[in-house]
């Protein structure tokens, strides 16, 4: 199946290139647009019914008409002077507030496409009266935008109703300032454009730079990132698509988790065929260009095959999480990485017999055999010594690993700035009314009995829930349509994103509803931070599964592809070891250097799956050269330093581009950890896991390694296993 993709490809390249650029072309057209009938904005609607909190999402939806889709800005309007507000600023507030909801709010233009081809948010707000302070210096208003927060044309839409807010209270001799989710967002992503329009520069730069240092050729530097780019359109058409048949709702952000998986991905396995596609022809000057781009892409295929299954396989067992955020980004992302693994077989081996030796101009060293370097001088260095390299490389690992004592998970929301307008306007509003006025928990009780509900019915649980310690104040009750539902919402002291306000939620608040609500009815506990108490609890159940059949399924699909029962051992050990590193290097970091709660509680789940299976590529990558290798006359350890010397620079090449991807999250506000876990767990496992530790376990086991088929050497090089081989004694390396 590999030599027939990847055989057809390099021999009608042109065709190829041209059916990959225009499913490229027209995708990434399209895609904007219907990307957003299959994103669900709700977190809480990601939890299973079963939870307390999505129990109380869905009353909201079905019994109140809360829209699902809606975001929430709390406005804050007061005096321009700084006095109290009178009964006749406040009908003055009110009449300007009734101006402005029936006001359609236009979704500026955007520069970055055809606006035919973006979706319209435009729409005309609903704005309601929330809460005047006790001492009248403000009142607040709710205002109800629909759409994500991370939609580029929501918060369009926000900056020009804010603005528009602005203009109209200050010509009311009136102040303004905005609150909330979706006002948060906006500030934390205006105040960081500059450094993330910069960052993003100099990262793209980083990698261009790379491949010119690694090939010396413009046209193998630039090629990377068009041929990933075309790849990365149709692979997120793809996922949209797989949402739209199956139903599955994707959470907002996974278009961009996406991009920067299938940017570095794909930039590794083209290095890969770079790497060997000029190994090929410096060896064999006289093979023509399309003859060693098909015997290359068949042979590197082989593992890039491999490499991209342990992807597949570890992010599809996202697909038996109880959390829904977790479930539905598994299979997209194990789609997007199969549709890499089609460009990598078609499209990478059609433009490699395309391009030929021009790939590497202007670079005049493809006609001759380069002198040994660096690598063949570390490969030479792992194999003389090899305990004391193991020795070193574990003892960094456990150093790091050593960090994950006392890690804490934090649900609180990533990405906000504690110096924002939106964050100021917050602090404002806590100092006279609780902090939970503009996020508040909420009660939802429901009639079990076939009768109906009435406010007296349910003042004994009023009553018990304002006794709670740490409820600053409760609403009166609301009662919908039919009086078989009714909402109480309970404004907390403590911040609705803290771990405070979630322990309130899922303890005090739950036990005192348990406790008091009357017979006959149902009741549940929502809200902000209902939902994330919630969440931890399906994050904690979901990681006590997803873990181990994913490092099932990896051992499972190393095993067929070695051949071997120990070397997919000392292969998942070597990259559970890098894991482990990473986390607690994050941790150390973050949680006890920075002070922060504690590491997001995605980190763990999204690290172990992005660390463990791409690490595990470069591991193949190295394991199955080494086996290649040992096929060859001589030593063993000799075959682990040629290994090593020719697997180096591709390695090291494509771990720095893939770190380099990885480190452009940190452009974007609230993904600073996963930005430093990625960069610094990829980096790990290319320059230490796999040209390190690997190796140095391969250098001290010889052929032992591949028991019980062990490879056989011989005169031709051919390939010939043996079960029955004794361990060879250890050898002094060879010269490569």
């Amino acid at each position: 199946m590999i030599r027939a993709l990847t055989g057809y490809s390099t021999r009608h390249p042109w065709r190829v290139i041209a059916l990959w650029a225009v499913l490229g072309v027209v995708l990434s057209a399209l895609t904007p647009t219907l990307i957003a009938g299959v994103t669900q904005n709700q977190t809480g609607d990601f939890l299973p019914r079963s939870y307390d909190s999505a129990a109380a999402l869905h009353i909201a939806q079905e019994r109140f008409g809360v829209n699902p889709d809606a975001t929430t800005v709390t406005v804050l309007v007061a005096r321009s002077d700084g006095k109290a507000l009178s009964a006749a600023d406040r009908k003055r507030v009110e009449a300007e507030a009734a101006k402005l909801g029936k006001r359609r709010v236009i979704m500026p233009r955007e520069d970055d496409g055809p606006q035919f081809l973006v979706p319209d948010r435009s729409q005309t707000p609903r704005i309601a009266p929330a809460m005047t302070a006790p001492d009248r210096s403000f009142e607040l208003l709710s205002v109800e935008l629909i759409g994500n927060r991370t939609d580029k044309g929501v918060q369009g839409v926000y900056r020009t109703f804010r603005d528009a807010a602005r203009t109209q209270f200050s010509e009311a001799g009136m102040r303004t300032g905005f609150t909330g989710a979706l006002a948060d967002t906006v500030d934390t992503t205006d105040s960081h454009k500059t450094a993330a329009t910069v960052g993003g520069a100099l990262i793209m730069g980083l990698v261009i730079l790379l491949n010119v240092l690694a090939f010396r050729s413009a046209l193998a530097a630039l090629l990377p990132l068009l041929a990933v780019a075309m790849i990365g359109f149709v692979a997120t058409g793809a996922v949209v698509g797989g949402a739209m048949l199956t139903g599955r709702k994707l959470d907002p952000g996974i278009t961009g988790m996406i991009n920067v998986v299938l940017l570095g991905i794909g930039i590794d396995y083209l290095l890969f065929l770079l790497f060997r596609f000029r190994e090929q022809l410096r060896a064999r000057p006289e093979q023509s260009a399309r003859e060693a781009a098909a015997q290359v892409s068949a042979r590197v295929g082989t593992a890039i095959t491999s490499a991209a299954l342990t992807i597949v396989a570890a992010f599809a067992t996202l697909g038996v999480a109880t959390f829904g955020q977790f479930r539905s980004m598994g299979p997209a992302i194990a789609i997007a990485v199969l549709v890499t693994l089609l460009g990598s077989l078609t499209l990478l081996p059609a433009l490699l017999a395309a391009a030929g030796r021009k790939m590497f101009w202007p670079s005049r060293t493809l006609g001759h055999e380069p002198r040994e370097g660096r690598a063949a001088r570390f490969g030479a260095l792992v194999t003389r010594r090899p305990l004391t390299m193991l020795t070193g490389s574990v003892a960094l690992l456990a150093a790091l690993a050593a960090g994950l004592v006392g890690i804490h998970m934090d649900y609180g929301r990533g990405g906000s700035d504690a110096r924002t307008p939106a964050a100021a306007t917050a602090a404002e509003i806590s100092r006279t009314l609780p902090a939970g006025v503009s996020d508040p928990t909420s009660v939802f009780v429901t009639a079990t009995d076939g009768g109906v509900l009435t406010t007296g019915r349910l003042d004994g649980l009023s009553r018990a829930l304002t006794q709670v310690k740490g409820v600053g104040q409760i609403a009166r009750t609301v009662l919908n349509n039919d009086h078989r539902a009714a909402r109480i919402d309970l404004y907390t002291t403590a911040d609705p994103q803290s771990q405070q306000a979630r322990d309130l939620a899922s303890g005090p608040i739950r036990a005192a509803v348990a406790q008091h609500t009357p017979a006959g009815t149902a009741a549940y506990v929502g809200g902000t931070a209902a939902i994330f108490a919630d969440i931890s609890t399906a994050v904690d159940h979901d990681l006590k599964i997803v873990f181990p059949v994913a490092a099932g399924l990896i051992a499972l699909i190393l095993l067929l592809l070695l051949r071997s029962l120990l070397a997919p051992v000392v292969l998942m050990f070597s990259v559970g070891l890098g894991f482990a590193a990473t986390l607690g290097a994050a941790t150390l970091l973050f949680q006890h250097v920075l002070g922060t709660p504690g590491v997001s509680y995605t980190l763990p789940l999204v690290l172990f799956l992005f660390v463990v299976a791409l690490g595990t590529d470069y591991n193949i990558l190295i394991a199955d050269r080494i086996r290649e290798e040992m096929r060859r006359p001589g030593p063993a350890r000799a075959a682990v330093a040629r290994a090593v010397r020719h697997t180096t620079p591709a390695i090291a090449t494509a771990g720095l581009v893939l770190a380099a991807s990885f480190a452009s999250l940190i452009t974007s506000p609230g993904n600073e950890q996963m930005a430093f876990a990625m960069t610094l767990g990829i980096m790990l496992s290319a320059l230490v896991v796999s040209l390190v530790l690997v190796p140095a376990l391969a250098a001290l086991l010889g052929r032992a390694m591949w028991w019980p088929l062990r490879p056989r050497p011989t005169k031709d090089g051919h390939r010939q296993d043996r079960a029955t081989e004794p361990a060879p004694e250890p050898d002094r390396v060879t010269a490569c």
